[in-house]
């Protein structure tokens, strides 16, 4: 059987093909998370047609759909319970209803970053432990956990999840989700803009050239020792340190697996982490790996591919 997996992030979408784990074929379009879902969906639904056909799936071929949403999502009932500025009228919209209106398959659904580190664990850099945390850097900051090989949920499933909302500056920058302080403000793709214009220690030359930075450009002027991108990034290192230290305080893994697009810049990363990490993290008893992800960004897609192919029964 073939799966329709959907990654619906806050820059791109990505839509898969996949098939016992494997991306067979994807799309990307470029998100407009602001405009809200329903704008989006003829657009993912064309593409999703245009997939199958290209690939002459037949529905009876088809195993089912799944979306990683970057939200809180109860899977039980596949409804969005709460958006932060992306895709805000997804709780009001019957998915279920969408799926089986246009194709008749099974639907499934689950927050982004549960999902990436589901798929890590399925078939990719967490393959073969049993407590793991997944950290996500992109245009947010999301975590995923799993903990003696049982993904985390919690009664609200929002536990394990929320890893981007841990407060690291209690007088910090305003949060998107109405906190302060949040590890997303102080270091996320989202934010960055405000992150470079406010820093105090950044000529202003800098900040007006940065307008149209991303981290990508970061870390290559980083690369080049420039002075005022080293140490931005070194500060934005250091919070993702900090910010895997307090997983690990929380949540014992045995390995750290990082991920999301920033993450492409790991040669970098995970060296200045995982020192951090060595020097800072109290673990008396054993040391978390730390690594990055195996699946790109392709995480999310193969986890709904779990899923959606019921493997689940014989992990969860």
């Amino acid at each position: 059987m073939y799966t329709i997996a959907i990654d619906l992030g806050g820059t791109i979408v990505k839509i898969g093909l996949v098939r016992r784990g494997q991306v067979l074929a994807s799309v990307q379009l470029n998100s407009r998370s602001a405009v809200g879902l329903a704008a989006n969906l003829p657009r993912i639904q064309s593409a999703i047609d245009r997939l199958l056909a290209q690939h002459a799936i037949a529905s009876y071929r088809l195993g089912g759909i799944g979306l990683a949403f970057p939200g809180l999502v109860n899977p039980k009932e596949n409804k969005v319970l709460s958006t932060n500025q992306k895709y805000d009228d997804a709780r009001d919209f019957d998915l279920n209803g969408w799926v089986n209106k246009h194709w008749g398959v099974p639907f499934y659904m689950d927050n982004d970053a549960r999902l990436a580190v589901v798929g890590e664990w399925y078939c990719g850099a967490a393959d073969g432990w049993n407590n793991v945390v997944m950290m996500t850097l992109g245009t947010g900051i999301g975590t995923g956990v799993i903990i003696d090989g049982k993904v985390l949920y919690g009664p609200h499933f929002q536990a394990g999840s929320l890893g981007g909302h841990f407060v690291l500056d209690y007088k910090g920058r305003k949060c998107t989700c109405g906190n302060v302080g949040c590890i997303e403000t102080l270091a996320s793709s989202f934010f960055l803009p405000a992150i470079i214009g406010e820093h105090p220690d950044l000529s202003e030359r800098f900040k007006k050239e940065a307008t149209a930075y991303g981290f990508k450009e970061l870390f290559s002027l980083y690369r080049q020792d420039h002075p005022e991108a080293v140490l931005l990034i070194n500060e934005c290192m250091d919070v993702w340190a900090a910010a895997v230290i307090t997983y690990i305080h929380a949540y014992d893994p045995e390995i750290v697996v990082i991920g999301g697009g920033i993450s492409k810049s790991r040669d970098i990363l995970l060296p200045y982490i995982k020192k951090k990490v060595e020097a800072l993290a109290w673990c008396p008893s054993g040391k978390a790996i730390i690594t990055g992800a195996a699946l790109g960004d392709q995480a999310a897609l193969t986890g709904l591919d779990y899923y959606l192919s019921k493997q689940y029964t014989s992990k969860l």
